[in-house]
């Protein structure tokens, strides 16, 4: 499946009215209707919290939230995106000349990081340019994969526009790579979910090289997700790639106490597969040898016997240079430990147990737990919200995304949804006067969806 290119069909019956008003839009900005439409899904992370980046297999599935490209090739190689959302103003670019900042979390610069990745990978000599119109159904900055579903999108609307066959393992890859032209330094999970996903399943995602493998979820197990409605960028600041260099200079310092050529080292995947040992054991290990207390430069320089001029070249990214402290044992923990989670929710769906629904929810909560408390990626609002929504009558709940806000995600039976749903809505969001009119974008039952597509009227 991940071989195959990005399927085209016809616009769904269920879609025709969205669609209409894509297309409405279109015509009167263009003067004519698009050609086609560029789809692909956001998605929510069942649980493997940041390990991608680490090496790590992951479990998402993506949801019927969308970001839809309606789109046609044009004559001035020019790229023109104007957005349904009147708040986002209309971008325009030469399509052989443009130029993406690094850290600006512009809308049109995450389209411009789909579109140059394309490009680099093909190397054709002469492209075609593309007007667009865009619309969005995954609440923004929320841990949905929003900014990733509209770099897939506008990859594929390139792609397509110029006759390029791409394979959906192919535009993961590199749309996970392009997207570093922001500024982030994720690990390819939101990108290969959002092409290689099937309807009515979660995938297990392995990495370098990327495969996955669908995973059968519980038979009456449905999924809630919830925003916390507090707003964080991966991009626009350095929380995220601060805790990836954590990671990294855990990996290498953990190699260098275990007398591994530390200089190979870049993820913590990478000592694990040289020590041939298993995450329990890296558990303990990281106890062992790593201390709680925060490292500071010096000390790091010290194991690694590098100077700090050796450390900002081997370690670190430009937006970690000047930092003083790491945590460096919290960060190792909870991505061994998550990473082991991953592995029991899957056996815990391949055997069916009958209590499959319980074991689930527990390893929801731990992970969640370990969000917070080891790597401390959650947010006041998401642990309340987290909490209500067990109380609701979730069997488990935890944040998703690259957290410090967004959303999270609660199992529960199919049968109880609109009890949950019900409860939460009265416990977080109408008490609040803030809150209280983005509930029903915010607050919303989903089922896995299926990946990107290209449509056409």
């Amino acid at each position: 499946m991940a071989d195959h290119p990005v399927s085209v069909g016809k616009v769904q019956e269920a879609e025709s009215e969205r669609y209409g008003k894509l297309r409405s839009k279109f015509h009167e900005r263009f003067g004519h209707d698009p050609v086609f439409y560029a789809r692909a899904p956001g998605r929510v992370n069942l649980i493997g919290e940041h390990i991608d980046y680490c090496g790590y297999a992951v479990l998402p599935m993506a949801i019927e939230q969308d970001i839809v490209l309606a789109a046609s090739p044009n004559i001035d190689n020019e790229i023109v995106l104007i957005n349904m959302d009147p708040q986002y103003t209309e971008f325009t670019c030469s399509v052989e000349n443009f130029t993406i900042t690094k850290g600006d979390p512009q809308w049109y610069n995450y389209a411009l990081c789909g579109v140059r990745g394309v490009m680099e990978k093909v190397g054709a000599n002469v492209v075609k340019g593309f007007n667009a119109v865009v619309e969005g159904r995954i609440p923004r900055s929320a841990g949905l994969s929003s900014s990733s579903a509209l770099v897939c999108a506008a990859a594929i609307t390139m792609a397509h526009t110029n006759g390029w066959k791409l394979s959906k393992k192919t535009l993961s890859e590199l749309c996970a790579h392009c997207e570093r032209y922001i500024g982030t330094e994720g690990g390819g999970m939101d990108q290969a979910i959002s092409f290689m996903a099937n309807h009515g399943m979660a995938k297990l995602i392995e990495f370098n090289p990327l495969r996955s493998v669908d995973v059968h979820l519980p038979q009456g197990a449905a999924f809630v997700v919830s925003n916390s409605l507090v707003e964080h960028n991966k991009a626009g600041v350095s929380d995220f790639n601060i805790r990836v260099t954590e990671c990294r200079l855990a990996a290498q310092v953990l190699a260098k106490t275990q007398g591994l050529p530390w200089r190979e080292i870049r993820r913590l995947v990478d000592v694990q597969d040289k020590l041939e040992v298993s995450l329990e054991k890296m558990v303990i290990l990281v106890a062992d040898k790593l201390h709680e207390e925060p490292y500071t430069k010096e000390e790091v320089c010290q194991v690694l016997e590098v100077t700090e001029e050796e450390l900002a070249a081997t370690s670190l990214n430009p937006s970690t240079q000047e930092l003083t402290s790491f945590k460096l044992f919290q960060r190792a923990t909870h991505v061994y430990s998550e990473a082991n989670r991953v592995m029991q929710f899957k056996m815990v769906c391949e055997e069916r147990r009958p209590d499959a629904l319980e074991q689930l929810g527990r390893l929801m909560d731990a992970s969640h737990a370990s969000c917070r408390d080891m790597y401390e990626c959650s947010h006041p609002d998401l642990d309340k919200l987290v909490k209500l929504c067990r109380d609701a009558g979730a069997r488990g709940s935890r944040m998703t995304g690259a957290g410090w806000g967004g959303c999270c995600v609660s199992i529960v039976e199919a049968s109880r949804v609109m009890t949950l749903l019900t409860k939460v809505r009265d416990g977080y969001y109408s008490p609040d006067p803030a809150r209280a009119p983005h509930t029903k974008e915010a607050l919303f039952g989903t089922q896995p969806g299926g990946g990107a597509a290209i449509y056409v009227d």
